[in-house]
């Protein structure tokens, strides 16, 4: 994640990060991409100036309990009290330089580690933490969210990211794919959520649909998510079976090629469901076509008229098009402004001039 010192005795390079969230694969996902952002080579070289203490090289995942977690965030009396022992313990001095946390269960320590350490740890939190925004350094919220502030940073989607040795990597595991030129198109399958429900109809549509771009010559490469449902996997499985395209649920099926078919592909049908499997074809920029599921929401109708109004989407009717638009990459902006505060914090030592600088000439230059 970020370079550190692997000995007490090492000298620290760059500030140090706890990266927090509650558990959620979808909020893991989101601190996981900010904290890459960061870490890139261009930023982490204007802040390695600082020398950080308590850096924490794995994820921290909290799980609060009930009576708890019944509560809103603000409400939350002695949260520590919440975790079990094992997780008490992390909240220990060294205080890091930054504490970035997502999920509405993550914002109460948050907000404690800002508290705790006097204002020394510069304190992000991902999604609305439903309480008082003054509480927190920095917050990043979708614009379909709708919240505001002198301290929020409202995203297009989810701030998605992926580091550029990771691409290198996955585009050397999965290079046959660079063979086939133009009518490809990777396929990211949700699943059901308090909004949307992956109903057998809406699976039917979309199978007849992938079966007729198949029949017209696309290559479909299909992937599940761990929301998708068990029937719909085994149809889709049958259907990459019938027409030849390729199909990743899970370990089962070899390598994760998740990152390479967005690499590899020419266009991107995503189901409406998740705000990430969106913004991950959008950091591409990809030609997104939205699947549509069952049910809906203000907010996701919200989320799609954001990316659509973009220029980075458009529903599904069965047919592909193609367009082009700058990629979506919310994470390289939310990275940029914590960069900013940072330096605010810890200024940059000044260069010496030229005038200061002495430079001794070896004794052969003098013969």
């Amino acid at each position: 994640m970020v370079r550190q010192p692997d000995t007490q005795d090492d000298t620290p390079n760059g500030p140090s990060i706890w990266a927090v969230s509650d558990g959620r694969a979808g909020n893991a996902a989101q601190v996981r991409a900010i904290v890459q952002a960061l870490s890139s080579a261009g930023r982490w070289m204007q802040l390695g100036h600082i020398q950080g203490e308590g850096h924490r090289s794995d994820p921290i995942v909290l799980s609060p309990r009930a009576p708890w977690t019944w509560l809103p965030g603000g409400k939350w009396p002695a949260p520590l009290k919440a975790l079990p022992p094992e997780q008490r313990k992390l909240f220990t001095p060294p205080w890091p330089d930054v504490f970035i946390a997502a999920g509405r269960r993550s914002a109460p320590y948050t907000a404690l580690v800002k508290e705790l350490s006097g204002g020394k740890t510069f304190c992000v939190q991902i999604l609305d933490p439903k309480t008082d925004l003054s509480r927190y350094d920095l917050v990043v919220t979708p614009r379909h969210d709708g919240l505001s502030g002198d301290n929020v940073i409202s995203t297009v989607g989810s701030p998605s990211y992926f580091a550029p040795e990771n691409i290198e990597t996955a585009g050397q595991v999965f290079a046959d794919l660079a063979d086939g030129a133009g009518k490809s198109c990777i396929v990211i399958l949700g699943g059901d959520s308090k909004a949307h429900k992956f109903t057998e109809a809406a699976a039917e549509t979309l199978a007849g649909q992938l079966e007729a771009l198949a029949q017209a010559g696309w290559r479909l490469r299909i992937t599940t998510s761990r929301r998708t449902p068990l029937p719909v996997i085994a149809r889709m499985r049958a259907l990459a079976d019938k027409v030849g395209a390729r199909f990743w649920a899970g370990p089962q099926d070899g390598p994760n090629p998740y990152l390479a078919w967005l690499i590899y592909s020419d266009a991107a049908i995503v189901t409406e469901d998740s705000a990430n499997m969106l913004s991950d074809a959008a950091w591409h920029g990809l030609p997104i076509h939205i699947a549509r599921l069952e049910g809906s929401s203000p907010k996701f109708d919200r989320l799609h008229e954001s990316l659509i109004e973009r220029g980075c989407a458009r529903w599904f009717d069965g047919d592909l098009a193609d367009w082009t638009y700058p990629p979506l990459r919310e994470a390289d902006r939310v990275a940029d402004e914590i960069v900013r505060h940072l330096i605010e914090r810890h200024p940059q030592p000044a260069m010496k001039s030229v005038e200061d600088q002495q430079v001794v000439l070896p004794d052969w230059l003098n013969d």
